[in-house]
């Protein structure tokens, strides 16, 4: 279940807030429509109750905040646009990674694939994806971790009617296995169609609180359009025919020759136009909307008052028409009369009209939803009907034997659908605007949807989760590989370049890092790298759907320096082998000796790689930016190492021995328990001014993205 208390939206400026003292609930077991037009506030609404978007009020998900959820992916799915993936991944490899990132198994996105129809597609890339299948997968990441409650923002828009059908199915699915479903829409048809209770926004305020029933009965009220040059003579006809026949009949007129008829039929509406000789050109059954208003305060125990149901709407705007409820009129010289469908029931008979009567209008059959029809004289068994014109009627149904005897006469009334689940029963007669009833019984229509078995066991968070989530999302795009096979071949090809000038030291030809380059090419791809960990966190915020921004956990940050300091390290000794191994096919095996010293080499370059590509993270993290962190690597030794070689020639000068000397010297005291030398290596390479400037960068970073993350918690 979900309470929304006082939903209250900041404002800009001068101008009002989006959302003012928004309160309603949801419960468990049903599907609940947070219906209003563009700019209503939904959207601002559902992004206060998931706490993406500062405000006022709270929101309790089964008596829990949001914040206080351990686990907010196990119990909201969250469907807010377009799914945020990279263009570049497969179908399968996205929900492959949320699952490691919420601590399911990974074959879990096998059966949700399967559920949500995307088998077929599980190897394409998100960025090929059609609307439709945009909002399936979108749908299927919100069911992944398998949780309680769906929040979707406007979930059907842009899809075509059998994708909006087979959505709604899901949704409703989700509903009756005891979960709690919230969706946003604009359509109040829609509104009515899927959900079970309408929550109504207007200026960003609650206007109307009503269940699916009550909604439908009092904002959508099923109406009969007609056009007809002769509109306001048909008008006056058929308020004097309503006052003859004490029936509450509504006539509106919209436009020049438009009208809407509340409380009547397609029926009577044409027989009156066809007994006075008004040419129609058009005779529709409609569902109108009376505005987001519409029945706001009233009662919702009005359940003796004829309702609409859902699968009337259905039927009403559906993707295919029923035949004859809406058909283009024309005047012809001999009309005929589409006789009804084979499901409408027994229909009264017309009589034709006499062959010296002149050209009269021609009316399609009524709907077969369009209720009973007024009582006609039909022809008399045995006569042989008068002859009628080889036009062919607008209803291509055949037309009922005029050897037939005359059906029993029907009482005036127009039954209406009921709204409930039970089957429809007789309704009085009565003069309340009625709707059309549906071809089938109003039960719930049975679905056909597979929805994904649910979660019986998760397992225990363990600190690999995260490493997991990393390493999938490294590696399930081609990025990565790109930048590495680019740093092997540029580094290569500097250290023949080299080698071939001459006059470049050993370490450095291996490294292939010219004296000019600030940074050797392995350390420049490992920033990037680096720096791409979080930017496409940032780019694509795949874990940030509820949460607004990309968290900043401790355990995420340790899973990215973790996984980067890997790619480093591996980064580093290919660089060094590939070089080798190039300068020794071009140059022999004399420039690839081992130097006496490679021990000490060797940690300094696997120590540079690595702090370029800490640097990397940890600015795109608090920058929130590839391009910043990459800048950050680079701004190392072009502008933090010459203020650290000015720091240390200032201390130099307070003693006799320099700075940097002090620190390869190692330390005067010997400690008890041994590790001299490591710590000696440790501070000779600090003493290098790369060294030193990387490692103070790397901890300034560190520090400002602690910072950030406290601040963050404390908002």
């Amino acid at each position: 279940m979900i309470e929304a208390i006082g939903l209250t939206s900041i404002p800009r400026k001068e101008q009002p807030p989006a959302v003012d003292n928004v309160s309603f609930e949801a419960h468990t077991g049903r599907v609940t429509a947070l219906l209003g037009a563009p700019g209503a506030g939904k959207t601002t609404a559902l992004r206060l109750m998931l706490e993406l978007q500062r405000g006022r009020g709270i929101t309790y998900f089964r008596g829990r905040p949001l914040h206080g959820i351990p686990h907010p992916a196990h119990e909201v799915g969250v469907l807010l646009g377009d799914v945020p993936g990279h263009p570049a991944r497969s179908v399968r490899g996205h929900l492959r990674m949320l699952c490691a990132a919420s601590g399911v198994p990974a074959r879990r996105a096998d059966e949700v694939l399967e559920a949500v129809g995307l088998v077929s597609l599980r190897d394409e890339r998100l960025g090929t994806l059609s609307r439709g299948m945009d909002r399936r997968l979108g749908l299927a990441c919100a069911l992944l971790p398998d949780p309680h409650t769906l929040v979707l923002d406007d979930p059907a828009r842009g899809l075509a009617v059998g994708e909006r059908r087979w959505l709604y199915d899901m949704l409703r699915e989700h509903a009756a296995q005891g979960g709690t479903v919230l969706c946003s829409t604009a359509d109040p048809k829609e509104a009515a169609r899927f959900a079970d209770h309408v929550v109504t926004l207007d200026g960003g305020r609650v206007v109307a609180d009503q269940r699916a029933a009550d909604f439908a009965r009092t904002r959508l009220r099923p109406r009969v359009v007609v056009r007809s040059p002769h509109a306001a003579r048909l008008s006056v006809l058929l308020a004097q025919r309503a006052r003859s026949t004490q029936r509450s009949v509504e006539v509106v007129r919209e436009g020049g020759n438009r009208l809407c008829v509340y409380g009547s039929t397609c029926a009577e509406v044409g027989e009156t136009a066809f007994r006075n000789g008004i040419v129609v050109h058009q005779l529709a059954d409609e569902v109108g909307d009376m505005g987001p208003g519409a029945g706001a305060g009233a009662e919702t125990s009005m359940a003796r008052e004829p309702q609409p149901s859902s699968a009337a709407i259905d039927a009403q705007t559906g993707p295919d028409p029923e035949p004859g409820a809406a058909a283009a009129l024309d005047s012809g010289p001999e009309p005929g009369f589409a006789s009804p469908a084979p499901d409408s029931g027994p229909e009264p008979g017309f009589a034709s009209p006499a062959p010296d009567s002149g050209p009269e209008p021609g009316f399609a059959s009524p709907a077969p939803d369009s209720g009973p029809e007024p009582e006609f004289a039909p022809p008399a068994p045995g006569s042989s009907p008068e002859p009628e014109p080889p036009t062919p009627a607008p209803n291509p149904s055949p037309e009922p034997e005029p050897s037939a005897p005359a059906p029993a006469p029907v009482p005036e009334a127009a039954p209406a659908a009921s709204t409930t689940l039970e089957p429809p029963q007789e309704a009085p007669a009565d003069d309340i605007p009625q709707a059309a009833p549906s071809q089938q019984p109003t039960t719930p229509r049975p679905t056909t949807v597979a929805f994904p078995p649910p979660v019986l066991v998760r397992p225990a968070p363990t600190p690999l989760r995260p490493v997991r989530y990393e390493i999938r999302r490294a590696a399930g795009v081609a990025t990565g590989y790109i930048v590495g096979a680019c740093v092997l071949a540029v580094s290569a090809l500097t250290a023949v370049l080299l080698a071939r000038i001459g006059h470049t030291p050993q370490p450095r030809l291996l490294a292939a890092w010219p004296v000019e380059l600030p940074l050797p090419p392995a350390a420049l791809g490992a920033g990037l790298l680096g720096a791409l960990a979080f930017g496409d966190e940032f780019r694509h915020p795949a874990l940030a759907v509820d949460r607004g921004t990309v968290p900043r956990r401790l355990g995420l940050l340790t899973a990215k320096l973790f996984v980067a300091s890997l790619t480093a390290l591996a980064l580093a000794v290919l660089t060094v082998g590939c070089t080798a191994e190039v300068l020794y096919l071009v140059y022999g095996s004399e420039l690839v000796a081992l130097p006496a010293d490679w021990p000490a080499l060797s940690a300094g370059w696997l120590a540079l790689v690595t702090g370029c590509a800490w640097a990397g993270v940890l600015a795109a993290g608090v920058f929130r930016s590839t391009t910043a962190g990459l800048a950050a690597v680079v701004a190392v030794p072009l502008l933090v190492v010459p203020a650290v070689h000015k720091m240390t020639e200032g201390l130099s000068a307070r003693g006799p021995v320099p700075f940097a000397g002090r620190l390869k010297g190692g330390l005067p005291p010997r400690w008890p328990f041994g590790g001299e030398q490591q710590l000696e290596a440790l501070l000779r390479l600090l003493a290098q001014p790369v060294g030193g400037a990387m490692a103070l960068s790397v901890l300034a970073l560190l520090c400002a993205y602690a910072f950030t993350g406290l601040r963050s918690r404390v908002r």
